[in-house]
């Protein structure tokens, strides 16, 4: 007769740790859900729900506007910079490499120069004395799409689904090539994208 307790107990604690595994479980898969933010990209803040990202036009290297709809279906990894800015100029490198890390995927780094000066100081900037060749010429002169993403300073970098949503950003230098930043493009990349 004292077996009877100490087996129902025990059959109770089993079956309540089985019930607090299924109502929890759902809280487990959204956290897989969740961009990994660690190591190199831990101080990338993540927005608690995601939104549209602006899309106030800005320019391409020869001039031409375009926004950020034009990009609808590829992550983006969207950075602010200017030829002024040390801890730009310092990062650019890694943003640059990462663009090359995904070749042939629906992934591109926007780098976006915030330079007055436009294409005649940003393509000798990052071709010439950078070395840089894997990143297109964005430009956003007078600073309206910097002022929509509330930009603060530079550099200022933001991941951005394939929806056009925005996921979170990054305010100050990064090793954007890192192991970690890479997990972080990759997760994005492996999202389903909503219909």
């Amino acid at each position: 007769m004292t077996e009877f307790p100490s087996i129902f107990f025990r059959r109770a604690a089993l079956a309540m740790l089985a019930f607090c595994m299924l109502a929890y479980a759902p809280l487990d898969a959204s956290a897989a859900d969740y961009p990994p933010t660690g190591g190199e990209m831990s101080g990338f803040i993540l927005v608690k729900d995601r939104v549209q990202a602006p899309t106030v036009p800005f320019q391409l290297g020869d001039g031409t506007e375009t926004d950020l709809t034009a990009f609808r279906g590829k992550v983006l990894i969207v950075n602010f910079w200017a030829t002024w800015c040390a801890p730009c100029i310092k990062e650019m490198p890694s943003l640059d490499r990462l663009q090359a890390a995904f070749p042939g995927e629906d992934f591109e780094v926007v780098a976006v120069n915030q330079d007055r000066g436009g294409a005649r100081k940003a393509e000798p900037f990052l071709r010439d004395r950078l070395d840089l060749h894997n990143l297109a010429i964005y430009l956003d002169p007078k600073f309206k799409l910097g002022r929509a993403f509330k930009n603060r300073g530079l550099p200022a970098t933001y991941a951005i689904d394939r929806n056009g949503n925005l996921v979170g950003g990054l305010f100050g230098p990064a090793e954007w090539d890192s192991e970690d930043a890479k997990k972080l493009v990759r997760h994005l990349l492996d999202e389903t994208p909503q219909s």
